[in-house]
């Protein structure tokens, strides 16, 4: 019987880096999601179980938030600086909170699942709580 195989022990940037491109946090090779947000139920590199990473809203707030601060931002620079008429920012600025909305969730959430797997395993119940 053969040894299963070694996976490095990644530091936290890598794993950052793994989670934001929507790599497998273990192997780095495969990928976490199937679909748009849909979650792989595992790795298709390394067969990594992925299904018990739980994301829920937590990849929508700092993007809200985030994004929010953004476009108001923008939106009293605009607004302060041309004066134009309502129409104007909601043709601008909902297409603009759309695409960048749907733009940044795949990262958060890939990041999310990353430093799941990194800091709470659901894998190996040893890891469960901490490192």
């Amino acid at each position: 019987m053969s040894a299963p195989p070694a996976f490095p022990e990644r530091t936290t940037w890598e794993t950052i880096r793994l989670g934001l491109k929507g790599r497998c946090p273990r192997c780095g090779a495969g990928r976490v999601f199937k679909r748009y947000l849909k979650v792989a139920d595992k790795c298709d590199a390394c067969g990594l179980g992925l299904h018990g990473h739980d994301t829920g809203d937590g990849p929508v707030v700092p993007a809200l938030l985030v994004l929010g601060a953004i476009v108001v931002g923008l939106a009293m620079y605009v607004e302060f600086t041309f004066e134009p008429p309502i129409w104007v920012h909601v043709v601008l600025w909902t297409p603009f909170v759309v695409l960048s909305t749907l733009g940044i969730l795949p990262l958060l959430k890939g990041l999310s699942i990353a430093l799941q797997h990194k800091f709470r395993s659901t894998e190996e119940a040893e890891k469960l709580g901490g490192q």
